[in-house]
């Protein structure tokens, strides 16, 4: 933004008002104190604790020089105009990055911090927040069984670097500023995925196993494969079923508008639920062995990749149910109802 820009924006043709960024020439300079002429609206001046604020940037001005400063008070007890420099320059850094939001511009920002949550960068003298979410792929922390600590270990090695990225979400008013590092290939993907389209099958690698699934990297694209699509029994831990490195096929279960792919390999293996009907009726009583508890009951293993679930109505209480059965022991059940279409079988200890 230009001094013209500025003007133009507070209307400085006219007398200031608290608030207004006002362009001026630096004429002057005390002990801790700079003055500024800002043209018709007269002398202004920057001391005390606005002085030792910009200290830093001050010291590489001269008289001679053009700055902007926002006006914090209309005429002190000496008859100057009050500034404040790097009031301004927050604003002015806002200013750019709202337009950098507006024009969709890619813009470099150097990451000086890590938490949790994802990374912290600054530019324009603002810090702003690049979430875990919103990682490219290839630093997206692949850390099995998602501990927080390793999760951190991984984003503090990107302190220092240098990433490309787009505004997510810029606002002043509440001082938010979140990057994205994906969406700067978002044009990129969806030339990619013209190649592709839904129930292709593709080959590649697993790139990182986490809790909630694995990594699959294939041609230029890299998948998720949500842990409900690595097979079809119940998964407690994805590395159960697939390792770093493995070669593996899978098919394109969907293609979101931002370029996300999602991927399934059991949906390329054969489904243990169908033709059960003819083995499994209702009514009929059966062994199983008991694998899991949760808040909804307890479940069994009726057969290969076969669960059912004995709902925790029949015991009463999570207690009580705990109490009636234990994990890896088997157990006379009788099927109360069979849905192959659902994967779903429930059933009552007898």
């Amino acid at each position: 933004m230009d001094m013209k820009d500025l003007l133009e924006k507070n209307n400085l043709l006219r007398p200031g008002k608290i608030g207004d960024i006002a362009g001026g020439t630096i004429v002057g300079a005390g002990q801790s104190t700079i003055y500024i002429d800002l043209g018709p609206i007269g002398t202004g001046i920057i001391f005390g604790k606005e002085f030792y604020q910009a200290k830093t940037e001050l010291k590489k001005m001269q008289i001679g020089d053009k700055v902007f400063s926002k006006i914090v008070d209309l005429e002190n007890e000496d008859g100057y105009i009050e500034l404040s420099l790097s009031e301004a320059g927050k604003e002015i850094g806002w200013d750019k990055l709202r337009k950098i939001k507006e024009n969709d511009e890619i813009i470099k920002i150097k990451i000086i911090g890590a938490n949790k949550g994802g990374l912290i960068a600054e530019i324009e003298s603002i810090q702003g927040f690049l979430p875990v979410s919103q990682l490219a792929p290839e630093h997206y922390p692949r850390v099995e069984g998602a501990d927080k600590t390793k999760i951190l270990q991984k984003l503090q090695q990107l302190i220092g670097n240098d990433l490309e990225v787009k505004i997510f979400d810029v606002n002043p008013q509440e001082e938010k500023l979140i990057f994205s590092e994906k969406a700067t290939d978002t044009e990129k993907l969806k030339e990619i995925l013209k190649n592709y389209k839904m129930d292709d099958v593709v080959e590649g690698e697993i790139t990182g196993v986490v809790d909630f699934g694995a990594f699959m990297k294939f041609g230029d694209l890299e998948g998720l494969i949500h842990i409900s699509e690595l097979d079809w029994q119940l998964i407690e831990n994805p590395s159960e079923i697939v390792k770093v490195g493995e070669k593996v096929k899978a098919k394109i279960i969907e293609i979101t508008g931002d370029g996300r792919v999602s991927l399934s390999l059991k949906a390329l293996k054969k489904d243990p639920w169908v033709g059960i009907e003819e083995k499994y009726k209702k009514g009929d009583e059966i062994k199983g062995e008991v694998t899991k508890f949760n808040i909804f009951g307890a479940f069994v293993e009726i057969g290969p990749k076969i669960q059912g679930l004995c709902h925790i109505s029949e015991f009463g209480t999570k207690a009580k149910m705990e109490e009636s059965l234990q994990i890896g022991k088997n157990y006379k059940f009788q099927i109360l109802q069979i849905d192959p279409a659902e994967h779903r079988m429930t059933l009552k200890l007898i």
